[in-house]
């Protein structure tokens, strides 16, 4: 027991080190905001102070993180660019009409690089091939387009 006593730093590292590690499995990073309450026990244990200050301080250490430095550091974790995916990527990009579109008909269209099937979003609009076009809707296969309009030069 004297050897705790007087090397009560070096437990309260090893228990940080074991949060640590544990923190590495649940990645919730409230082990890791532990393990930095045992580093402030560790660093009150520095000077030989009472065990009970040792706890106090850890405590008061690892409550302060988990309150002020968790929240904002998950919220940055958590954010990120929205991520769109398969076809619905496409739903605001333009492309070049192939194939002349009418409500009767669909036509072809290019978009980002591949053909698509495509038909008028207002049905009573026919597109002639060479038009810009873009894309309003996708549905199943088909690209729903509205024309682009050109300005002269």
């Amino acid at each position: 027991m004297d050897w705790l006593s007087e090397h009560a730093w070096a437990a309260w590292l090893g228990v940080a080190a074991l949060l640590g590690v544990a923190e590495m499995f649940s990645l919730d990073l409230v082990l890791l905001m532990l393990a930095v309450g045992a580093i402030g026990g560790g660093a009150a244990a520095a000077p030989e102070t009472p065990m009970v200050v040792q706890v106090l301080v850890a405590a008061a250490t690892a409550l302060g993180t988990l309150t002020l430095v968790r929240p904002p550091l998950v919220k940055k974790l958590h954010s990120g660019p929205e991520l769109s995916m398969s076809h619905g990527r496409l739903v605001g990009t333009q492309g070049l009409v192939l194939q002349t579109i009418s409500g009767l008909q669909p036509g072809r269209v290019k978009l980002a690089g591949d053909e698509w099937s495509a038909a008028p979003y207002d049905e009573t609009l026919v597109i002639e091939p060479g038009a810009t076009v873009e894309v309003l809707e996708i549905r199943g296969a088909t690209a729903y387009v509205h024309p682009v309009p050109q300005l002269d030069r």
